[in-house]
């Protein structure tokens, strides 16, 4: 099994730790070894949580990129902020931390791959009309978490839905 096929099977949460685990033994990028201890730092906080509630194995994955995306929006926040106040050094900080965070968050499917996944879905439901959108893009979503912007889904499955 090559490193990438391994990568795909590992949970976000060992991807992250196992990134660490990389970057500490480089230290090739200070920036990149930083980030990842902030995103293993917030991930153990939502560990603790979780067990707190009674949840023994931890958070899930759905958990984990909630927090990447919170991370994201508020360092996205930040950098714009920055920028404001003249602190342009600070701003593009901020936005190498995004990239690094974005980098474990799956990436939106769109083109050819969404129009697969949005004829499947309207398949496997039997949508015909229009009043089926909500549901075709409920069952997208829960399909592909993280992975279907509503707006996209939405046209998608309309122009699906119209050509049907």
């Amino acid at each position: 099994m090559g490193r990438e096929d391994m990568t795909a099977c590992m949970g976000l949460k060992s991807r992250i730790l196992q990134a660490l685990k990389d970057e500490s033994a480089r230290t090739q990028s200070e920036m990149r070894l930083s980030t990842l201890r902030l995103v293993e730092c917030a991930i153990r906080d939502r560990d603790v949580c979780a067990r707190g509630r009674g949840e023994g194995e931890g958070c899930p994955d759905a958990d984990v990129q909630r927090v990447l995306l919170t991370m994201v929006a508020q360092r996205e926040e930040a950098a714009s902020e920055h920028e404001e106040e003249g602190r342009i050094a600070d701003a593009i900080r901020e936005r190498e931390e995004v990239e690094i965070i974005k980098a474990f968050l799956p990436q939106p499917l769109s083109g050819k791959a969404l129009d697969i996944a949005v004829r499947q879905v309207v398949e496997d439901l039997g949508a015909a009309k229009l009043k089926d959108l909500g549901r075709c893009v409920t069952e997208l979503k829960s399909r592909y978490p993280g992975q279907i912007e509503a707006a996209s889904a939405g046209k998608a499955v309309r122009t699906a839905l119209s050509k049907g």
